[in-house]
């Protein structure tokens, strides 16, 4: 027997989601008529998406505009954390071990999932570095170390070098594991990658 349409459409709607299935979409759905508590969250989500902005110079996610890193005068505007997520900008503020700014991309380079080029934040960087606002002299490439991480990277690389712009370019300490992502590296991990970056390509 099938589910009722209106329980059917909330199972479907969790499997929208990234790495839910048709299992776990139902066993949530089940839940949230279950548990009273979980009604909440479609309260949480449309007040997210209802609140939440993206900075017009990072990227970030943000409640105003700037957001509160690329509005404190207090961090080093003259270099730029390029990351492909804000999970990962969350991850490192929480390790404390950047003290400049940031450039979030929203998304990694994989052609094959349907993400490519025009899909991220490459042309808003290019314009930001471009802009007499802030020199920047260094951009810090900080993708995930895995096989979509290098592509966008080298995606980001190439672009700022096809710009023509003067500026060092380079990329988080090989020290990262592989196949790992950001947001669940430990601090000292962290710390060591940012401390231990190496050049790109030097400004010129």
């Amino acid at each position: 027997m099938a589910y009722p349409a209106p329980l059917e459409a909330l199972v479907e709607a969790f499997q929208v989601l990234p790495g839910i299935g048709r299992r776990t979409a139902e066993r949530l759905a089940l839940h949230v008529l279950r548990d009273p508590s979980a009604r909440a969250l479609g309260l949480a989500i449309e007040t997210a998406v209802k609140d939440t902005k993206r900075c017009t110079i990072c990227r970030n996610v943000c409640e105003q505009e700037p957001c509160v890193i690329c509005s404190d005068s207090k961090r080093d505007a003259r270099r730029v954390l390029v990351v492909e997520e804000p999970a990962h900008v969350e991850s490192v503020e929480r390790a404390g071990v950047w003290e400049g700014r940031y450039h979030v991309l929203l998304g990694s380079f994989n052609p094959a999932e349907g993400t490519d080029a025009r899909h991220l934040a490459v042309g808003g960087l290019i314009e930001r570095l471009r802009s007499n606002v802030v020199q920047v002299d260094e951009v810090v490439l900080g993708m995930d170390p895995d096989k979509e991480g290098e592509a966008t990277l080298l995606l980001v690389l190439e672009a700022i070098e096809s710009a023509g712009l003067g500026v060092s370019v380079s990329r988080l300490s090989r020290g990262l594991p592989a196949g790992s992502g950001i947001e669940y590296l430990h601090r000292g991990v962290l710390e060591d990658a940012i401390e231990d970056r190496r050049a790109v390509r030097r400004k010129s």
